[in-house]
């Protein structure tokens, strides 16, 4: 049974400081996806953080925080199934702005839920 706090995504799961940013960039390791680009790295802590990259050739303010609300949502609702100990940072590659929750789960899914070291 789940509680309403597995569903929340409070700050300390958030990456939100350039250096936690630069620092997997150059050390994390790189999944690639049709869409997306993962990078991925322990980060000696019981819970994982989510960093979220949209840049602006995806397009204008409107649709890169509908991907990034997206993004959110999807490791919101499937914190249980993700990895544990690690920081993710999620680039979109493509505009996915129109995609739906499902299509999103379906390809970050498939990579992050089976994913171990």
């Amino acid at each position: 049974m789940h509680t309403c706090t597995d569903f929340s995504f409070p700050k300390k799961q958030r990456l939100l400081k350039r250096k936690d940013f630069v620092n997997l960039n150059q050390r994390g390791r790189r999944i690639y996806s049709k869409n997306f680009l993962i990078l991925l790295k322990k980060n000696n802590l019981t819970f994982s953080r989510l960093g979220i990259t949209v840049t602006k050739k995806i397009g204008k303010a409107v649709r890169r925080n509908r991907i990034k609300r997206l993004i959110r949502e999807f490791f919101r609702l499937n914190k249980s199934r993700l990895p544990k100990g690690y920081d993710i940072c999620i680039i979109a590659r493509a505009d996915v702005s129109k995609f739906k929750l499902q299509d999103i789960k379906k390809e970050l899914g498939g990579i992050l839920f089976g994913f171990s070291e």
